[in-house]
């Protein structure tokens, strides 16, 4: 009589039942509540009111499951005007003369700052120089002179009264062969703006020294307040002369050209503003081992990442992804 023998490797045990043995009472079946021994092996279930895990031997309470938070963050970088971003150098050429009097001096003064502090003064962006003219024209500081907006400010506020005539020429001359040049901060590939501020008739001729430095590239704001002449800040301001000649009856209204030029100057520039948006969804695994799981917050973030990257095309300069990151 043959004897017929079956032989098993180690690792079958655990999956085939041998003829007669119930393998929930003779195998370490790591089931946590109860093992069902089944025709070809067992399988391990849970009492009532717990759940069986994904590795088919653990068992959850329904009321106590852990779910973990997976965030998905998008950035947007938005953007608006304003001088913030902007990088130029700034000269500033104001009349000192006798018809603006002292008080109205202090007026200026305060215009002046009052465009400073929209401005990102440093020696990497916004650099400012300022020249006073009267009979004579005078460097108050150069551009090379302050790398901050509080330097630029107390100087500007430090400014002594001229109190003569109005050679307006003149300064437009020295701007053009002083102010801009290397030697006083001004820098290569860089916009070149002029702010050019009186209050009444020159005593010299304005054209010659304003066109030059417009051909050149200078970019010039007129600024006209009082007994001003129209013609004479049209021959300074650059074109168009709608975008680059303001003008005001009084002091009292300086406010008003203020705001004006504040938003021509900084047209074009931009200011950054951070916009996050943020998903999320309850699962009960952690981010690196459900993400490409969740099929519904993944259809969501293509989604929203779609129309995001439509806006970007007109309106944001940045557009970041900054997924999930694992502990």
């Amino acid at each position: 009589m043959n004897k017929q023998v079956h032989c098993f490797t180690a690792a079958s045990v655990t999956h085939v039942k041998l003829p007669g043995v119930d393998l929930c009472q003779t195998l370490d079946h790591g089931c946590e509540h109860l093992c069902v021994s089944t025709t070809d092996s067992y399988i391990c279930k849970c009492n009532e009111g717990f759940l069986l895990a994904e590795n088919g031997k653990s068992c959850g309470s329904k009321q106590t499951k852990k779910f973990y938070i997976n965030t998905f963050f998008m950035s947007l970088h938005l953007t608006e005007p304003g001088c913030h971003d902007g990088v130029m150098d700034l000269v500033f050429v104001i009349d000192g003369s006798k018809s603006l009097g002292p008080a109205n001096f202090e007026l200026v003064k305060q215009f002046v700052n009052s465009i400073v502090d929209s401005l990102d003064v440093s020696r990497t962006a916004t650099r400012v120089g300022l020249i006073q003219f009267s009979t004579k024209v005078r460097t108050e500081f150069s551009l090379g002179q302050h790398a901050a907006a509080q330097d630029v400010k107390r100087a500007v506020s430090q400014m002594q009264y001229m109190g003569r005539g109005s050679m307006t020429g003149s300064a437009l001359r020295h701007m053009f062969q002083f102010s801009f040049s290397e030697k006083e901060g001004a820098r290569l590939n860089v916009p070149r703006v002029c702010v050019v501020f009186t209050d009444g008739r020159s005593q010299d001729d304005v054209s010659e020294w304003a066109s030059k430095a417009k051909t050149l590239g200078v970019t010039i704001y007129a600024l006209g307040v009082g007994k001003a002449i129209e013609q004479e800040l049209r021959e300074i301001a650059s074109e168009p002369a709608e975008m680059h000649l303001y003008y005001a009856e009084d002091f009292e209204k300086m406010g008003e050209i203020t705001k004006k030029l504040k938003s021509r100057m900084c047209k074009g520039k931009k200011k950054k503003h951070v916009l996050t948006v943020f998903t999320f969804a309850p699962t009960d695994k952690p981010a690196d081992e459900s993400l490409c799981r969740c099929e519904s917050v993944i259809m969501f973030q293509s989604q929203v990442t779609e129309k995001l990257k439509n806006l970007a095309q007109s309106n944001i300069l940045l557009f970041c992804w900054f997924p999930p990151q694992r502990e």
